[in-house]
């Protein structure tokens, strides 16, 4: 039963920011709220990872625009964000970039 509980313990799901960013405050979108993005890695009770891009209004990263980061690009985390009046873009050590337009993640979506 200790076995049990340990094991379920240590592999007990758990999601962490790896990377935050938030968009300066000189850049004043429609919906006149301040943006922030996070890469989030979640670890489930399965073992799996997952990673997500999440982009809106709240600084927890607990809602907003999500977007799914592949297991190849995840780990490596994020090299740096460029925002916008158009989005914000994302780009990762490995030289893939990722571009999300602002109508995505406006307004609390």
């Amino acid at each position: 039963m200790l076995t049990v509980g340990l094991v379920t313990a240590l592999w007990w799901p758990r999601t962490e920011v790896t990377y935050r960013s938030t968009a300066p405050a000189s850049l004043v979108y429609a919906d006149r709220s301040p943006h922030y993005l996070g890469l989030v890695h979640e670890h489930t009770l399965s073992g799996r990872h997952t990673y997500e891009l999440m982009i809106g209004r709240d600084p927890g990263l607990s809602y907003g625009h999500m977007v799914h980061v592949g297991p190849d690009l995840g780990p490596r985390g994020v090299k740096s964000t460029t925002w916008t009046a158009s989005g914000v873009r994302v780009r990762f050590p490995t030289g893939h970039e990722v571009f999300v337009p602002a109508r995505s993640f406006l307004y609390g979506r």
